[in-house]
């Protein structure tokens, strides 16, 4: 990250006809107050890519206005023990050094994270290949943390609530208007943001990104992430296991604190239909082939809690256009079998963070040359990347004797192959890694 440079006066929010209007959290008492916002940057989104972003600008120096959508009504088991959270992810290095230089790490819930130290890529068929990383060989201490999505949003949360210069705003966006000077986003209530830069980190269905008219190339999979979580009879030692089968997709295991893994099964989507309205007991038995001889019997932790996203590659034709930038899944979404599709977003927002802070003292926030060296950063990364997910599913997905005699012996050759592995693992774990 770019060192922190002194903050300028904070975001200048100024309520029409309200004079009581309380500028860190914009929820005026009725909804027919229009606002008129100032601030160098405006983030549109309400995920952790989106607030971790305006946690990367407050700290670099600049005021930022995040709009989110209005929440949704408080549920009436708000108070109740949620448990563990279904949707999790593998956060790199480059995750890490990121979070913790925003202090947001350090604001985890450190009792439900937990330390992939292993991978073990499993091929399939009788004559199953095999593919291995731990992080000893790959010379650091661990290889990836899993996080719930909760508990990552939860300590972004905390840490924007004692934020300089960030301003929340709750409402529905309806325009974007773009100048030589700046942009305007409009809202439904008649309110209105301006800024030198618009932040695109409103997911894969973007609306920032259909305001600019940017092209996007888009396939289904024709698949389904089935998530769930398990308790296992015997411990995992912090290892992530992954099972390519052909026809019945992807599998994999991923360790939680204590014996508990999380289920990631990317699944044909008849077969995940099929997975959702089975109980999550017989979802257990399905994994048994897998699970029970290194991990023995698995139990769901929340019978009721099984659920599905679907699979997609999306890539749209650019990452920037007048004054606006994407980051996460608006710039991009990818298959998620390599895990790194938030790692994906968290590399955006620091190298955009990073384009800003160092841009010369001529060239304003959201100058089109500072965009377009953000956009030339990122686009080795995010190809290979998408190139390597799309490539993998499409080889792995395909039920052919001789494809699957190929790719089985790729897994054994790659395994005995020391150098082409550290590369490769060095790539996963992030540039810092």
């Amino acid at each position: 990250m770019a060192p922190a440079v002194p903050p300028p006066a904070p975001a200048r929010s100024i309520p029409l006809g309200y004079r009581g209007y309380n500028a860190r959290m914009n929820s005026p008492s009725s909804p027919s107050v229009r606002r008129f916002i100032q601030s160098d940057i405006c983030i549109v989104g309400n995920g952790a890519i989106a607030k971790t972003a305006a946690l990367g600008f407050a700290q670099a120096g600049q005021s930022v206005t995040l709009l989110c959508p209005p929440a949704p009504p408080a549920s009436a088991s708000a108070g109740a023990d949620p448990g563990w959270d279904v949707r999790v992810f593998a956060l790199n290095h480059t995750a890490f050094h990121l979070l913790s230089a925003l202090k947001v790490w350090g604001a985890l819930d450190a009792a439900r994270v937990a330390p992939v130290d292993a991978m073990l890529v499993n091929g399939d068929g009788a004559q199953a290949g095999a593919l291995g990383f731990d992080a000893y060989g790959a010379h650091t201490g661990t290889l990836a943390w899993i996080v719930e999505d909760r508990n990552l949003n939860q300590a972004l949360d905390a840490a924007l609530r004692f934020a300089q210069n960030v301003s929340m705003v709750q409402g529905r966006a309806t325009g974007l208007l773009r100048g030589a000077e700046h942009a305007t986003v409009h809202l439904d209530d008649g309110s209105s943001i301006q800024a030198a830069l618009v932040v695109g980190a409103d997911g894969a269905q973007s609306w920032v990104r259909g305001q600019c008219d940017i092209g996007m190339d888009y396939r289904s999979y024709g698949q389904c992430a089935v998530v769930s979580n398990f308790h296992c009879e015997r411990p995992h030692h912090g290892a992530a296991q992954q099972w390519f089968t052909g026809a019945e997709g992807i599998v994999a295991l991923l360790p939680l604190p204590g014996d508990m893994v999380s289920l990631v099964w990317s699944a044909p989507e008849a077969l995940a239909a099929t997975l959702r309205a089975e109980s999550a007991e017989q979802l257990a038995a399905r994994l048994a082939p897998f699970a029970d001889a290194k991990l023995g019997k698995l139990t769901p932790l929340r019978p009721e809690l099984v659920r599905d996203f679907p699979l997609r590659l999306m890539r749209p034709h650019s990452m920037v256009s007048g004054r606006v930038a994407l980051v996460g899944d608006a710039a991009h979404v990818v298959h998620p079998l390599a895990g790194h599709g938030m790692n994906l977003g968290f590399a955006d927002v620091e190298q955009l963070v990073r384009c800003v802070a160092e841009r010369e003292a001529q060239r304003g926030i959201g100058d089109e040359r500072v965009l377009a060296r953000y956009a030339r950063a990122r686009k080795e990364d995010v190809l290979l990347m998408q190139l390597a997910t799309d490539g993998l599913a499409r080889l792995f997905g395909a039920d052919l004797e001789p494809l699957r005699v190929v790719r089985n012996f790729g897994l054994n050759l790659l395994d005995k192959l020391p150098g082409l592995k550290r590369r490769l693992i060095s790539h996963a774990l992030g540039k810092q890694g």
